[in-house]
């Protein structure tokens, strides 16, 4: 298991966005971190949708490093387009990023050696796991699925020692959303729209999930959780008649 002062910490996914915020964080808080990827700056390459890469980069690790005690699950991709439009190729692969990946990582770690397993997997699932977005199905669902998937960890898994909780963003400022203007608010009427609604009034920043992230990796009694972490975007209704009346208003409507 290594240092209790210094546990190592394992990051799928942390050469860009999400997981290079939570290696950052970790490294911030004295934490040894090493990265899976498939490209960017990382210490192994390991695509999560092929579980024979994953079995070689759960023996390289071990090899070289240990057994991490903390393994942040980051890796994922989006997908937009209608229900009725997309193709059987694009469900499969949403899912297999976004759901059998996280699920095939932790399930290569617990087999690696039962007396020295993680102590700590924190996957990053999406308020759109709960949330309908209309154009956005398949993600939506990959998300559903991931968030099933570790509260039924969390409860085949605590018996040895294994927590498993997740994370769930709303919309936030990572290479997903893009680059240059389209992907500010000055640049996007959408996203404008969406820091708008947002309860506290802005985008989410890579760092913003990362905190939450760490945070739940030291919370030793916290399992089978799925953490929104919007800034209040999902606290609205659809509908936000209230809301809408208010910036019509400038302010409350009157009694």
């Amino acid at each position: 298991m290594g240092d209790e002062a210094a546990p190592l910490a394992l990051v799928v996914g942390g050469a860009s966005g999400i997981g290079a915020a939570v290696a950052t964080a970790h490294r911030s808080a004295g934490t040894p971190v090493l990265v899976w990827d498939v490209d960017g700056e990382r210490d192994v390459s390991c695509d999560v949708t092929d579980p024979a890469a994953i079995d070689a980069a759960v023996a390289e690790t071990r090899r070289r490093w240990g057994v991490p005690r903390w393994v942040p699950l980051t890796a994922g991709i989006g997908h937009s387009g209608l229900l009725a439009d997309a193709g059987a190729d694009e469900f499969d692969r949403v899912m297999a990023v976004n759901a059998r990946g996280p699920w095939l990582c932790m399930r290569a770690w617990l087999r690696s050696r039962r007396d020295a397993v993680p102590a700590s997997f924190v996957a990053t699932s999406s308020i759109s796991a709960r949330v309908v977005d209309r154009s956005m199905g398949l993600y939506c669902a990959s998300k559903a699925a991931l968030s099933m998937l570790v509260r039924v960890a969390a409860v085949e898994w605590g018996p040895v020692g294994v927590r498993v909780n997740a994370v769930a963003p709303g919309v936030t400022r990572t290479p997903m959303l893009g680059r240059g203007p389209a992907a500010s608010v000055e640049g996007s009427p959408w996203l404008a729209h969406v820091a708008g609604r947002t309860a506290l009034g802005r985008l989410g920043e890579a760092s913003d999930i990362a905190g939450v992230v760490v945070g739940l990796h030291t919370m030793a009694w916290v399992t089978g959780q799925v953490l929104e972490c919007d800034g209040g975007l999902a606290l609205h209704s659809p509908i936000d008649a209230y809301g809408e009346m208010t910036r019509r208003t400038g302010g409350a409507p009157s009694p």
